[in-house]
């Protein structure tokens, strides 16, 4: 075999291990270990675009700033932890200063692109788990985000997002938290496909939170014990939230009582609620036993929003939504071209949509 015949073979391993049309990893990336004892920190900030940070198992007390593209963050699952520094040292970097546990900033010209998080446990941060801000194809997969003071999972102002298999559990607010911006007003943020797939949603304020954010899918996550399963959210801001598709997901009991905030009523027993959503369809999900008393409790609710904008040409079908209260379907708001099709149901508002 002559070395052109040997390279050609090479070539051909790496297209079939990375996926026809993936790119290879650059030649030059390298592997940075870090161990118990180690800071994760100085480890990302020693690497270079495209090069891979392994944590081994241990518990680190710190907080990661990543700020360079195509790194990859990668631990042992559960036997990686990560929680917050010890007081003294929180504001050793903008990330830790901030509440946060990981956080992927890019910036006003340049989104940081290509940044993966795998296979770690983050717990107790005062504010997230993750944060992302200006990202592209950011993939947060097999991570654990637990009792954090606000959201396990979050970005804003990015793109192509890939969240599966993660674990959000006791957080203050949503498991996994999307929106377009969180600082300021404005129309919905088109995230080009982004994808939050195969989760595990439990004990949160919300499971999945969508704010003002537009062009992405939810399927096949399991939400229970939170007190709302999804909630989709828009304004009167063009363009409006929406034009996603919610499928194929498990959302059942999540009947714990979250108290009212500036923004919303009380939560309690809501399996999916749209408010100022335009062209989302709702589509084979299961749907049991979500039961409360709020406004917006029921297992698929479409309610105006608080700020007056409508729900317009959102399409619920072929969904088995039973035993939730006061209604497995519900159309609460003022808003047009809404359509409810094929749905197993047995009571909802108004009568006559099951």
């Amino acid at each position: 075999m002559t070395k052109r015949q040997i390279t050609c073979l090479a070539c051909i391993a790496v297209v079939m291990v990375s996926g026809l049309g993936a790119a290879a990893p650059s030649a030059g990336a390298a592997r940075h270990a870090v161990n118990p004892g180690d800071s994760i920190q100085e480890a990302v900030d020693a690497a270079k675009p495209g090069d891979s940070i392994v944590i081994s198992p241990g518990t680190y007390r710190e907080s990661v700033l990543v700020t360079k593209p195509g790194l990859t963050l990668r631990g042992w699952g559960p036997r990686t932890v990560i929680v917050p520094a010890p007081a003294a040292t929180r504001a050793a970097n903008a990330c830790a200063a901030a509440g946060n546990g990981i956080c992927v900033l890019g910036t006003a010209t340049t989104d940081v692109a290509g940044v993966s998080i795998r296979s770690l446990t983050l717990s107790g941060f005062k504010k997230n788990a993750i944060w992302a801000s200006r990202t592209d194809r950011l993939s947060v997969q097999q991570v654990t985000a637990e009792k954090n003071g606000t959201w396990g999972i979050a970005q804003e102002r990015s793109t192509r997002g890939v969240f599966r298999n993660n674990t959000a559990r006791d957080n203050g607010d949503a498991g996994i938290f999307i929106a377009n911006t969180v600082d300021r007003e404005g129309g919905a943020t088109d995230t080009r496909g982004a994808v939050i797939a195969g989760n595990r949603l439990s004990g949160n304020r919300i499971g999945v939170t969508l704010r003002r954010v537009r062009n992405l899918t939810v399927r096949g996550n399991d939400m229970t014990a939170n007190c709302a399963g999804v909630f989709v959210v828009g304004d009167e801001s063009k363009p409006a939230a929406g034009a996603m598709t919610i499928r194929n997901n498990d959302i059942y009991k999540n009947n714990k009582f979250c108290p009212g905030n500036p923004r919303l009523p009380f939560l309690q027993g809501s399996g999916i609620v749209l408010t100022g959503s335009e062209a989302t369809v709702v589509r084979s999900n299961r749907i049991a036993d979500n039961v409360g008393a709020s406004p917006l409790s029921g297992g698929i609710v479409l309610f105006q929003s608080f700020v007056g904008a409508s729900n317009t040409d959102n399409v619920v079908r072929d969904n088995r939504v039973q035993g939730n209260k006061p209604a497995d379907l519900a159309n609460r708001g003022s808003g047009t071209g809404n359509t409810f099709l094929r749905n197993r149901c047995l009571a909802s508002e108004p009568a006559g949509m099951c």
